[in-house]
């Protein structure tokens, strides 16, 4: 297999549906391992940009030197260690809130970002809560592009039905509220180390993990550390180095595409969902409003759904030609969206989160809400076992139960409605709209929207009636 550098946008799709463990993102770059490949095709098919092909010419060098990479860093090469109490590799909204709430309890906290300052790249359609993410940062004007109030679901047929009732959202500018995230954490006492990309894991002779192995500049460099932390997002090297299966099957997995436009005419305070196999096959198209002339316009479509030639770019750009001609882009983002979430988050003194850990919604693929709690689980966890001197792999998976109390049942509702929502043909969805335009605006919510999408199938009705209980329970 080979990659065309010039298309690739180290999404970090690739490594997510790699069944052999054959891909992986090495300072700025994905490297193809063809000793380890078996030719499975699934990167060729939910690569966004279509930059991966298989090389039908004469074979290259080997990579092989991949393969024979280890992760495994003896102790005696440790030199000069410096130890902290955690190591967050990440400096997303799951990681900084993570690392906050680590040191706001005492910890010594070091986050390793790859990148130059947090919130770049932009990866996400920056749509959130404001019930979400209130818990976790003063609401700040500087990072809200749009305040929302409703939506407008577009049927097959051209039908639409708006939405109210569902509390207040905005549309954020990632860049500067993931800043601001890290800025909390660092006003906390947290270390926050940027152009760092962690390279490995260190060992100890007993295999034990101990620390962090990262590249800085030129400078490889150990750290030690009695707890590390991934949230290195759905292509997670942490979770596959500490021993997690993170490989996702194509049917759990949203493969996405998204523009920010200008010149075009939309309702601020509205975003807007199309659905149909003609427009998102397995997902939907949305368009997040930034201003009156301004918004994010995506798509994801399932990855079983991402074909050679008909991905989500093609989708999205069907859809622009027809709807907004006159746009111009701004800039484009590409990546995946892990569908169905985990529930397992430890190993040894490892712990994921965020997209690292699926921590998602499984019908909307929004993650930053689930994220920042994930990362409050996981530093509230961690920071009391390390006072505690308890740090076991058992202790740690508290902070799994924690996850599942709080959204377990929710999300296995979520995971078994999202596969028989997306899986309507286009006149099931026409019929949906249609009938729930007949329910009166005030009484008209999401729920009641998945009572329609669901009348039918009773074991689903009762799920849908425990998981909202649960969810105003927990609250």
């Amino acid at each position: 297999m080979k990659i065309n550098k010039d298309l690739c946008d180290i999404c970090g799709t690739c490594p997510s549906v790699c069944p052999v463990e054959a891909i992986k993102i090495k300072e700025f770059e994905v490297l193809i391992d063809n000793e380890k490949c078996k030719k499975c095709q699934n990167c060729v098919k939910i690569c966004p940009v279509q930059a991966i092909y298989e090389q039908q010419e004469a074979k290259e060098p080997s990579q092989s030197n991949l393969s024979k990479e280890t992760n495994f860093i003896s102790k005696n090469e440790i030199k000069h260690p410096i130890e902290y109490d955690a190591i967050v590799i990440g400096a997303g909204p799951a990681g900084s809130v993570a690392a906050r709430f680590l040191a706001e309890n005492g910890c010594s906290v070091l986050i390793l970002e790859r990148d130059r300052e947090p919130g770049i790249p932009v990866r996400c359609a920056e749509g959130v809560s404001h019930n979400g993410i209130l818990p976790y940062i003063e609401i700040d004007e500087r990072w809200i592009s749009a305040t929302i109030d409703g939506a407008r679901l577009h049927s097959p047929n051209g039908d639409s039905l708006d939405m109210y009732n569902n509390g207040t959202g905005y549309v954020l500018d990632r860049r500067v509220f993931d800043r601001s995230l890290a800025d909390l954490a660092v006003s906390k006492g947290a270390i926050l180390q940027t152009k760092a990309d962690a390279v490995g894991l260190l060992r100890d002779s007993e295999n034990k993990i101990i620390g962090v192995k990262y590249r800085h500049e030129n400078s490889f460099i150990d750290v030690r550390s009695k707890i590390v932390i991934g949230a290195d997002g759905i292509e997670s090297q942490v979770g596959r180095w500490a021993g997690f299966d993170t490989c996702l099957k194509l049917s759990d997995l949203e493969i996405c595409c998204q523009y920010t436009v200008n010149n075009i005419k939309i309702e601020k305070h509205l975003c807007q969902f199309y659905f149909g196999k003609e427009v998102a096959p397995g997902g939907y198209l949305w368009i997040f409003p930034k201003s009156e002339t301004q918004a994010n316009i995506g798509i994801g479509i399932a990855g079983i759904k991402s074909l050679p030639g008909k991905g989500p770019r093609y989708y999205l750009d069907k859809f622009m030609e027809k709807h907004y001609p006159q746009a111009s882009i701004n800039y484009m983002i590409y990546g995946g969206v892990p569908t169905r979430a985990g529930n397992d988050f430890v190993r040894q003194n490892v712990m994921l989160v965020g997209d690292a850990a699926h921590q998602v919604n499984p019908i909307t693929g929004g993650g930053t809400v689930q994220a920042m709690m994930g990362g409050h689980y996981c530093g509230e966890t961690a920071a009391k076992l390390i006072k505690q001197g308890n740090i076991t792999e058992k202790s740690l998976k508290k902070y799994n139960e924690k996850w599942e109390n709080r959204f377990g049942q929710n999300q296995r509702f979520m995971y078994a409605l999202k596969s028989k929502f997306f899986g309507f043909d286009d006149n099931k969805f026409n019929s949906i709209v249609s009938i729930c335009k007949k329910i009166p605006r005030d009484d008209f919510n999401l729920q009641s929207l998945f009572k329609e999408t669901i009348k039918e199938d009773p074991i689903l009705l009762a799920q849908l009636a425990t998981a909202f209980l649960v969810s105003k329970v927990t609250k």
